[in-house]
């Protein structure tokens, strides 16, 4: 079980949010312009890395707020915690993962 830090409630069982999915993927300026291969690629194709890999997720039972986490895939430890639209804390992004 993973203890996730909410940036806006603190500390919480992981129970009580919601996985959203990898972060910081940016949709198309002009999606009518996309072949339908490339707005599948859009909207189905992620990284599935080994190491650090930045998500989001919801306090879904809590402020139901979004927020980034940046997570080993294979330890499960949690790297860092902050807010949608802010950038990676520095610590974080020495760790290797995606700019």
């Amino acid at each position: 079980m993973l203890l996730i830090e909410c940036p806006y409630c603190g500390p919480r069982d992981e129970y009580e949010f919601s996985y959203g999915g990898e972060a910081h993927i940016v949709r198309p300026k002009h999606p009518e312009k996309l072949s339908d291969e490339e707005w599948a690629d859009y909207l189905f194709l992620r990284t599935n890395p080994k190491g650090a890999y930045r998500e989001r997720w919801c306090h879904a039972h809590g402020c139901r707020r979004w927020f980034n986490v940046e997570r080993d895939t294979l330890s499960h430890q949690i790297i860092a915690v902050y807010e949608m639209g802010a950038e990676p804390p520095r610590a974080a992004r020495k760790g290797g993962s995606k700019p």
